[in-house]
This record gives C-alpha cells, structure tokens and sequence, in this order.
C-alpha cells in the first residue's frame, strides 16, 4: 500500500520515505477507525495546511505548537492559529500582545495566521490531528516521528532559518536542531497559564528579522495577516 498524500511538492520529495513505512501506514488506519466514531480535527484537506502553505524551500522562521485545537472550527492546520470568524483562543491573543509590546504592530481583528505561512513561517503541530475536545488523543499515534524527520530535514538541508521555541514541549525539540546553521530562540509558553514567565517581553519577532536581515533573507511582514 503506497501512501499518496496532498501535499507541497518539495515536501512530499523529502518526506517520501516516511509516507511508505509502517508507521505511517497505522496513522492512516488509526485515523479511518476514529473518524468511524468522532469528529477529528483539523478536517482531512487541512492536515498538511501548514507544508502546502509554506513549501520546503520558502520557509525562513519555524514556530512549533503541541496538538491541534479540539473546538469544532477551530483548527486548520496551522499552529495557534484559527480561521476568521472563530474567536481567537488565549495563546494566540498573547501573541499579539508580545507582537505589539514588540514591534508596536496592532493586533488583527481575526486569528488567521496564513499570511505568516505564505511568507514563510512555518506553523507546525508536533501531532496534526486530534478528536473533538479530547486534547492530546493523538499523541504517540505516530505523527511525532513524522514532523520530528520534518524539523530534522529542514536543519539539515536548509540555513539560516530561525527556530521559535515556546513552552517545554516545543523546547524538547532542540535536540533535533543544528545550533552552528541556524538561530534557536526559547522562550515560556504563550499560555496564561506561563505567558508572564518569560513569553511577555522575549521580543522573538524583531529578533528573528534582525537574524534574516544579518544573512542577506527577506524579514518577515508580522504585520500582513489579512
């Protein structure tokens, strides 16, 4: 059984191996199984969301988040973010609360953060599916292994990239990044349960442009969301 997903050209190149072993063969099957008995989110067009929004060679700032959100229309593939119209969740309004402490960009009137992934920040859920209001009931099904060879590739084959890592979850995937190529910034999780240990105040955005500026790459627009 050959797996053929929907998915941006370059990445499906890199991650072609990881499609064909078992394990993502039993992600699969898991998925038709639960799917028989809940809702599952984000909706299965959205899945790869964030690698056809932001093709292998575009990315230039990396944010990794946990798990999808598990409110209905909440989710759509990118990390911390929910499409227009939905309310945006306390994480993403910290956001742009540091946004604004730190690049004085006021925030948007919707949580739609695709006009970050089409410039090239790539938001990634470490698991990129999850059933209705059951936080982390896709965890250690096997997605960790997929966007763990996904950050891997990308420090291996690219340079220069800036890494976002909020919260302990995300900082556990330090180990899979090169220090020497590329720019690791750490910081406390935008929860509100954390924001004020070390979120609030750790300027990642403009230091992330000041690092693309310095390597001859086109900052990012923080400020283009619409």
């Amino acid at each position: 059984m050959e797996i053929n997903p929907i998915i941006e050209k370059n990445w499906k190149e890199i991650l072609w191996d990881e499609f064909q072993k078992p394990y993502f063969k039993e992600i699969k099957k898991f998925l038709i199984e639960e799917k028989k008995k809940y809702r599952v989110f984000p909706p299965g067009s959205l899945m790869f969301n964030a690698f056809n929004l932001t093709p292998f060679n575009k990315v230039k700032v990396v944010i990794i988040g946990q798990d999808p959100y598990h409110g209905y229309g909440q989710a759509h593939g990118l990390c911390f973010s929910v499409p227009k119209g939905v309310t945006k969740p306390p994480s993403l309004i910290n956001i742009f609360k540091e946004l604004k402490e730190d690049l004085g960009i006021d925030p948007p009137n919707h949580g739609d953060l695709s006009g970050w992934a089409k410039q090239g920040v790539f938001l990634i859920n470490a698991i990129l599916t999850v059933r209705e209001n059951a936080p982390e009931s896709h965890r250690n099904i096997g997605w960790e292994k997929f966007t763990n060879k996904a950050i891997q590739s990308l420090s291996e084959k690219k340079k220069h990239l800036v890494f976002m890592l909020w919260g302990a979850y995300a900082q556990e995937k330090e180990k899979l990044i090169d220090p020497s190529k590329h720019l690791i910034l750490k910081a406390a999780h935008p929860s509100p349960y954390s924001a004020k240990r070390g979120f609030f105040g750790c300027h990642h955005f403009s230091k992330a442009n000041q690092y693309l500026i310095a390597n001859d790459i086109e900052p990012i627009r923080w400020s283009e969301l619409d």
